[in-house]
């Protein structure tokens, strides 16, 4: 896993893919901080390693990324477990809320670039 300050490259990102899902790579969005973590197998360990640089749950939200698909519109997908948290309104494996889905897209296309 890796925590995404800074700007990568879209063929860091397939090489993160091929070590891992294949087409697919697990990414967690900090939208407070601006931040992503970027590999391992699950959105839960991500979240937890954002939670240790003192993220706040509430900022947190997963998502998968296929590279391949850049730069259409369904190269993001807003779908982890961790997402569902009905005490902070969602309830849902997705993103309910609009502002924070955009919020989202807005970080990822400023931390990947091509």
């Amino acid at each position: 896993m890796r925590i995404v300050k800074e700007k990568i490259l879209l063929k860091e990102l397939k090489e993160v893919a091929r070590e891992t899902f294949g087409e697919l790579v697990k990414a967690t969005v900090d939208v407070a901080k601006e931040i992503m973590v970027i590999g391992g197998e699950l959105h839960s360990d991500q979240e937890a390693l954002l939670l240790s640089e003192g993220s706040r749950q509430k900022d947190i939200w997963g998502i998968n990324l296929y590279p391949e698909k850049y730069p259409q519109d369904s190269w993001l997908e807003f779908d982890s477990i961790i997402n569902l948290r009905p005490s902070f309104g969602n309830k849902t494996c997705g993103v309910d809320d609009p502002n924070i889905r955009q919020k989202i897209i807005e970080i990822v296309n400023k931390l990947i670039v091509k």
